[in-house]
């Protein structure tokens, strides 16, 4: 099927579930060009599919008003809202109130259970690569994956995880720490993703042994 159609569908079925008001008629003038580049250069190209994917998703913010996200996820045991945000309506001509509405709202969002990710138009406009990658990681953490995958294969993700969340070279005595391991396996478990090309060793002044590991450039484009 493609975008075009599955769209259409995607659009009637979440019409005709509505009722009239100000839910219906949001979803009708609020559908807007961003939100559709969102789902035709990231949503479908990276999932396929629109399941568990809610336009125009009314939450109540903690004055009692009513607030529309342009998308939630909400696949049963995660609560998750997507933001496209264009530079002018979002900084350029933002006051302080606005901006202080927007943070609070954000804040008590979080505090009742909603994650909020946000994508900036230029890039879901000009890198839909960028947010596919980036989406991909956020909701990897939500879903189990299709087929079984090996407790190894699992270590390795959660090692490149913690090479990101460092935002620095890794060393076996992270790998050790983290895991509870000893010296020698984290230092298998370091040279193996070096080994696939995940992992780039980095030599230590004039000794031949490998003591830090940096993430191989490009590696958050493959990585899921």
């Amino acid at each position: 099927m493609k975008f075009e159609e599955a769209h259409g569908q995607f659009i009637s079925s979440h019409l005709g579930s509505r009722t009239e008001g100000e839910r219906k008629a949001r979803l009708e003038r609020g559908h807007r060009h961003a939100e559709v580049l969102f789902l035709k250069n990231v949503w479908w190209p990276l999932r396929g599919q629109f399941t568990g994917l809610h336009p125009e998703y009314e939450v109540l913010d903690w004055r009692g008003r009513s607030y529309f996200a342009d998308f939630a996820w909400l696949p049963g045991y995660v609560k998750l809202l997507i933001e496209i945000k264009g530079y002018a309506a979002h900084v350029r001509d933002m006051d302080r109130n606005k901006y202080c509405g927007e943070l609070n709202r954000e804040t008590f969002l979080y505090a009742m259970g909603y994650h909020v990710i946000s994508f900036a138009y230029d890039d879901v406009e000009q890198r839909p690569e960028l947010c596919m990658t980036l989406l991909r990681m956020v909701l990897g953490k939500y879903q189990p994956a299709e087929a079984p995958v090996s407790r190894v294969r699992l270590l390795e993700q959660e090692v490149i995880r913690l090479t990101i969340h460092l935002a620095r070279p890794i060393r076996p005595q992270d790998v050790k720490q983290h895991f509870s391991v000893d010296y020698r396996t984290a230092v298998r478990m370091l040279r193996n993703l070096s080994d696939q090309g995940w992992l780039l060793p980095i030599p230590t002044g004039n000794q031949e042994r490998t003591a830090r590991y940096e993430l191989k450039r490009g590696v958050l484009n493959y990585f899921n």
